[in-house]
């Protein structure tokens, strides 16, 4: 996920992280979820509130969130794993709309997506919160975060759009924290955006159950999702989440033709397993075929994980070498600046044709998405 700068935003109290364990949705008792917040919802609801769009409601005024495999199913008065929802009086609200925290301009090779309009200028946002409990978070004080416990930006959809047209942004990029947190906001503001001939950008960990996603699709135009691991247990000892909705996700994506990216974040000890992963690019060729570009990014101190030392440059190289071995075409390496690893090279000719001097753009060698050099359309929106 991409690193949001220290600088960016302000947290205005100390942010707890609870003891919990994520379990499969068939084993949720009806009135026991692990990880939820008990009795902590307001007494009242804010102005930057909404009712949650995917929910269930049952006996004894109860809700079950249908928005992530978290499924959390809470009493009044009781708040989500993500810190985002909240039940009250038997209806359950997202505190987390229209108040962004993080709010800012970025390159869209920052997300990163390298297939999609290359150079472009992204509007960020950001609410608080998030569905994992990632011990390498890079931006750990808004994904732990409370709503309230952040100072924000009053900003509704509507005003979203005016400011990324004003910014002369393509898209706006739900990034940062975790966007599925804040899917209220982010579908209304995606709405809004469509309306504007305005892209939109999903950057997520991808945990998310199907009806929001397919909902979310009709939206979206391109996404970059987090594959943490291709090991399930990893998932639970380093995110606290599980693998399989995650597969689930880039299934959907590639079914509804939505353009997306996948980054591998390589972390010494947890996932920089050779056999993990060869099995990985395995299931993506097998699943999702040889043209989703795929990022391996190195691996630096943060957070609960700053005991230990960066990826070595040898092992990231060593994963892409393997990665399009093995027939995924478009491999890059991430946090190594100056790296050929950060250009595009056509798989055909094996030409350069995106050249990268950080996030500028300073040789493309594409026409009507194609190589000038061979003529070979290369995957991605070009234009």
């Amino acid at each position: 996920m991409e690193k949001l700068n220290r600088r960016e935003f302000l947290v205005k109290g100390a942010i707890g992280l609870p003891a919990c364990l994520f379990l499969p949705p068939d084993l949720f008792a009806a009135n026991s979820n692990p990880g939820i917040f008990k009795n902590d919802a307001p007494e009242k609801l804010w102005k930057w509130s909404k009712e949650a769009m995917f929910y269930k409601k049952f006996n004894k005024n109860r809700v079950r969130c249908l928005t992530c495999p978290n499924m959390c199913v809470l009493s009044p008065g009781d708040r989500s794993v993500c810190r985002s929802k909240v039940n009250i009086d038997g209806t359950l609200y997202s505190l987390a709309y229209g108040n962004p925290c993080a709010v800012h301009i970025d390159p869209v090779e920052k997300k990163p997506l390298f297939h999609f309009r290359p150079g472009s200028r992204v509007f960020s946002i950001a609410a608080t919160g998030c569905n994992f409990r990632c011990l390498n978070c890079q931006n750990w004080e808004i994904s732990q975060a409370k709503p309230e416990d952040v100072r924000f930006h009053d900003m509704f959809p509507k005003k979203v759009v005016e400011k990324a047209i004003a910014s002369q942004s393509m898209a706006v990029a739900y990034t940062y924290s975790e966007a599925i947190t804040f899917y209220e906001y982010m579908v209304d503001t995606a709405i809004a955006a469509k309306k504007k001939n305005i892209s939109n950008l999903l950057i997520s960990n991808g945990y998310i159950l199907k009806k929001p996603l397919e909902h979310l699709c009709q939206f979206i135009d391109a996404a970059n999702i987090n594959l943490k691991s291709y090991s399930d247990k990893i998932y639970q000892k380093l995110n606290r989440g599980r693998l399989h909705p995650v597969l689930e996700t880039f299934k959907t994506l590639h079914r509804e033709n939505i353009h997306f990216e996948i980054t591998n974040l390589v972390v010494p000890g947890y996932n920089d397993d050779d056999q993990m992963l060869k099995r990985m690019c395995e299931w993506i060729l097998d699943n999702l075929g040889d043209s989703h570009p795929l990022h391996f990014l190195r691996f630096f101190p943060q957070y609960k994980l700053n005991r230990l030392k960066p990826t070595p440059v040898a092992v990231l190289e060593r994963y892409r070498k393997t990665a399009m071995k093995m027939g995924i075409n478009y491999t890059y390496l991430g946090n190594v600046p100056g790296h050929e690893g950060n250009h595009t090279f056509c798989h055909a000719c094996k030409k350069l044709i995106v050249k990268r001097d950080g996030y500028k753009i300073s040789q493309f060698n594409i026409k009507n998405s194609r190589c000038i050099f061979c003529s070979t359309e290369i995957p991605g929106i070009w234009s």
